[in-house]
């Protein structure tokens, strides 16, 4: 890294080997530390601010990516109640050893499987009737309907992806800065170790997968992250409802808490309305 980047920021111990050749960072940094999981392995996951983010320094930070190699997120707390120790970046809950490379995975084919899983109908379990359950995924039922479309890009990635980041802080004043060495947002989300979708899938570099895929059709960029919650802009969202549906099915085979636990009626058709025109996804697990 280059010499505005202090020693002890140990910001090369970030990359697989030491590989720094090339990189540099010319953004000053605010005080910050490595975080390294408390699997005991002692490999560092990522660099962390000790004090809230600005959208400034981030924006700075995404168009040096190219040249330094890291990618910036916006870590968010915990939502249950250790906020003091900032978890779970903080307190080391980051976990490297079960997450694989998202080039290991076919995004196809693990959104058709997560929706066959979460479409089945177990009438023992099922609080809902099988009608009831398929009117949530209509008009698809448990019919997998594909990828959708790529969309057209409104808005330069970077430059929505910054106003994204300026309006999450907005709302969440706390976030702090993370800087991963990734080549590219999706990646970041396994290689820092993150595990928000745990109780949906212990590897998060299935949903990198996925998530590399819309960096590529909807021009997404991962712009934050908290325990359970993932923050992308879109330079490239729906603009009809018919599109919407078939991107609000990727998104209930990723996240089905988005619909099953969002706001009413909790319906894939009700979801869509909400994409069309609209410059961020926000997905939730419980």
């Amino acid at each position: 890294m280059s010499d505005s980047v202090s020693p002890q920021d140990g910001l090369g111990d970030l990359f697989r080997g030491g590989r720094t050749e090339g990189r540099s960072l010319s953004a000053p940094l605010p005080p910050g530390r490595i975080i390294v999981s408390d699997e005991g392995d002692g490999e560092p996951a990522l660099w962390m601010s000790d004090e809230p983010a600005s959208g400034g320094l981030w924006t700075r930070l995404l168009s040096e990516h190219d040249r330094s190699g890291l990618w910036p997120l916006l870590l968010g707390s915990s939502s249950y109640g250790d906020h003091e120790e900032f978890a779970p970046w903080a307190t080391g809950e980051v976990y490297l050893r079960s997450i694989t490379s998202p080039d290991l995975h076919n995004p196809a084919v693990l959104l058709a499987a997560w929706w066959s899983q979460y479409t089945e109908v177990d009438a023992e379990t099922d609080p809902l009737s099988e009608a009831e359950c398929m009117a949530v995924t209509a008009p698809f039922g448990q019919e997998w309907p594909g990828l959708a479309l790529a969309g057209e890009l409104q808005v330069d990635p970077d430059a929505m992806a910054s106003q994204y980041a300026a309006h999450l802080l907005s709302r969440h004043p706390s976030m702090r800065i993370g800087l991963v060495a990734a080549e590219r947002g999706a990646d970041s989300l396994a290689v820092c170790g993150w595990d928000g979708p745990m109780n949906y899938t212990n590897d998060t570099g299935e949903i990198a997968a996925v998530v590399r895929t819309w960096e590529d059709r909807y021009g997404v960029r991962v712009v934050g992250v908290s325990r359970s919650e993932l923050f992308l802009s879109v330079a490239a969202p729906p603009t009809t409802l018919d599109e919407a549906l078939h991107i609000a099915a990727e998104h209930f085979a990723l996240c089905p808490d988005n619909i099953w636990q969002g706001h009413k009626p909790y319906t894939l058709t009700a979801y869509a309305e909400h994409l069309v025109g609209f410059n961020a996804w926000e997905f939730w697990w419980d």
